[in-house]
């Protein structure tokens, strides 16, 4: 079974800070530039506990993790932060725009009981790098504290917990902020015990499938590790023996996934065009008349909903291309339920069988991907259709795992809306 229980967040004061100035994306999708941004903000962003800067003077007494502390400690006393006085769901919710369409995805928050990834009920579906889960480590042995919340997917059709939050949203929330796109993100506490017992009822028998964080959820089974070496788990309910979960409701209507797309090097004694046409059918698209953008959008619109169609843009000849797979001639020794997926056949067919390509790169803003080709020591840029919901299900319940960067749920949750401390 999949336990998640109520903790006491911490929140920051609405009568004291500017949620929109003091809340910040992921860390992981956070550049250079945006940190400095971030920190002109406002002196009490959350980025200066998440991701902090490194200094020129930093050593094992003072650095940015220790730094991260401090801040976390400052703010709760000064009363900037608040820890809330009992335990508490906390419902979180993104009204956004794509494509034209007004959405909203939400969810809720709880510390849910770690376990090790494929011994029962909250399953992975991506592969994962180290060096992200060494930095998330620090953050936890530096401030006790989960900072931003692992995004999860379960899946219910009675909606139990859903209906809570269906009247809870006609309530003022206790904190809302706006991003830089004008996507509006808000908060409530669940705090009454007859919400917190059919949510926990609720929730008791279903998989929880991680969507976004991975490194996060790793970092907290190895924090979790420490803490048994040290011998400080004595009854199995310590607070660290939990991770801070945002639950979303596969059912719910509301839930975006985007494609991320790849930047790749090809050695040059490889024929790109000639090698992919025995097994895709490829079409250039647009003529001397269109315009880059206009290719670019004729692409991405022929390949859309098709499976195994891939978009490409060939440095050397400034042109779009579409590909279509034949299904012919591909022997991946890959399970049946990762053979299915576009980035499958992408990677293990395209990348390593045809292409042998070892290095590559990832973007999700298709023009930034072609700018990017385009300035450095690349050869071109390969497109992918959003990988569908249900095929994460499937290979996460198999127990098998996808290329990094295989999906990108949007919009993203904002650090700072509530942490769980230890």
């Amino acid at each position: 079974m999949a336990e998640i229980i109520p903790f006491r967040g911490i929140l920051y004061n609405p009568e004291k800070v500017d949620a929109s100035l003091v809340t910040a994306p992921p860390y992981d999708i956070v550049t250079p530039e945006f940190k400095e941004e971030l920190y002109k903000k406002d002196p009490h962003n959350i980025i200066r506990i998440d991701f902090g800067k490194d200094s020129d003077n930093d050593s094992g007494h003072e650095n940015r993790y220790t730094r991260a502390a401090g801040y976390l400690s400052d703010w709760l006393r000064e009363g900037t932060l608040l820890h809330d006085s009992e335990p508490s769901f906390y419902f979180y919710e993104i009204r956004y725009e794509i494509k034209g369409r007004s959405l909203k995805t939400r969810g809720v928050l709880g510390a849910v009981k770690l376990e090790e990834l494929g011994s029962g009920k909250i399953h992975p579906h991506e592969m994962t790098y180290s060096k992200p889960k060494s930095d998330r480590l620090n953050i936890l042995r530096y401030c006790d504290a989960h900072t931003s919340p692992i995004y999860s997917l379960y899946s219910s059709r009675e909606r139990i917990t859903s209906s809570i939050l269906d009247d809870l949203g006609k309530t003022a929330p206790f904190i809302e902020a706006v991003n830089g796109d004008g996507f509006r993100h808000r908060l409530w506490r669940i705090s009454d015990s007859a919400s917190i017992n059919r949510i926990i009822k609720e929730m008791s028998d279903k998989d929880v499938f991680i969507a976004d964080g991975h490194h996060r959820y790793e970092t907290a089974l190895a924090f979790q590790k420490e803490m048994k070496g040290k011998g400080l788990s004595k009854t199995g309910k310590e607070p660290f023996n939990y991770a801070l979960m945002f639950l979303a409701n596969m059912e719910d209507e509301g839930l975006t996934l985007l494609p991320t797309h790849r930047i790749v090097e090809i050695n040059s004694d490889i024929h790109i065009k000639e090698t992919l046409k025995k097994y895709f059918n490829l079409q250039i698209i647009g003529t001397a008349e269109t315009t880059e953008e206009q290719a670019r959008q004729l692409m991405l619109k022929a390949m859309e909903g098709r499976a195994h169609s891939f978009g490409m843009f060939l440095v050397n000849t400034g042109s779009y291309y579409t590909l279509s797979f034949t299904g012919t001639g591909a022997e991946m020794d890959l399970p049946e339920c990762l053979k299915t997926l576009d980035v499958s056949v992408l990677h293990k067919f395209v990348f390593e069988d045809l292409l042998h390509i070892g290095h590559y790169e990832y973007e999700m803003d298709p023009e930034i991907a072609v700018n990017r080709a385009k300035k450095g020591s690349f050869e071109a840029v390969f497109f992918l259709n959003p990988t569908k919901i249900h095929d994460l299900k499937e290979v996460a319940l198999a127990g098998h795992r996808m290329p990094p960067k295989s999906t990108y749920f949007y919009p993203k949750l904002l650090t700072g809306m509530v942490m769980y401390k230890f």
